[in-house]
């Protein structure tokens, strides 16, 4: 329940517009149609899921595809057919080897001012999801190295800018989540701190 609040922080602005929403992981279906009202009716909502059984989820103004979150032809699929995502959401397999190939793939595909969101990220300390404390695979583990990425431009060169860099805004940590915010930051001229 503790998601809801962290939902309308960073979604309620995209409310009643033409947007694209996608979530990974379509399950039992209810979530497609809670996201159905709480955006609107000129939302385009996106369930995908690798179960064939979740394509009875599809209803008007919901669309639902098979395939694996981690497959980039997939992927490449869904963003031909629906256009550039703005809100992703995903509550796929919660395992951490498919959580970072759709990141990979879909973050530098989202539009400009776009929100990715992971949840479910208790499962990056269990080993069974490919996670773990010192285990540099699991999600929240690459998150806090993006941290730094945010700021290389405040690491005197001994931080490469990347993508991250130019094309993120913020980075939130929430109990079991993460939400990434796309942005272009312009670049600053960054004094030392205490100097003008």
């Amino acid at each position: 329940m503790h998601y809801f609040p962290i939902y309308e922080k960073h979604l309620s602005g995209w409310r009643n517009k033409n947007i694209t929403f996608i979530e990974i992981g379509v399950s039992k279906g209810g979530s497609l149609q809670m996201w159905q009202r709480f955006f609107g009716p000129m939302a385009t909502i996106v369930g995908i899921d690798i179960d064939p059984e979740c394509a009875k989820h599809q209803e008007q103004g919901i669309h639902v595809r098979i395939g694996d979150q981690s497959d980039p032809k997939f992927l490449e699929s869904i963003i031909t057919e629906f256009g550039t995502p703005d809100i992703i959401l995903d509550d796929g397999s919660h395992m951490m080897g498919d959580i970072w190939k759709s990141f990979a793939f879909l973050y530098p595909r989202l539009s400009k001012n776009g929100v990715y969101i992971v949840e479910d990220l208790h499962t990056a300390y269990w080993e069974e999801h490919g996670g773990g404390i010192n285990n540099p695979a699991s999600f929240v583990n690459i998150s806090k190295i993006f941290i730094d990425k945010l700021n290389a431009d405040y690491s005197r060169g001994a931080i490469a800018p990347d993508f991250m860099t130019r094309y993120t805004f913020g980075i939130s940590f929430y109990d079991s989540m993460i939400v990434y915010e796309r942005g272009n930051i312009p670049i600053k001229d960054a004094p030392e701190i205490g100097k003008n």
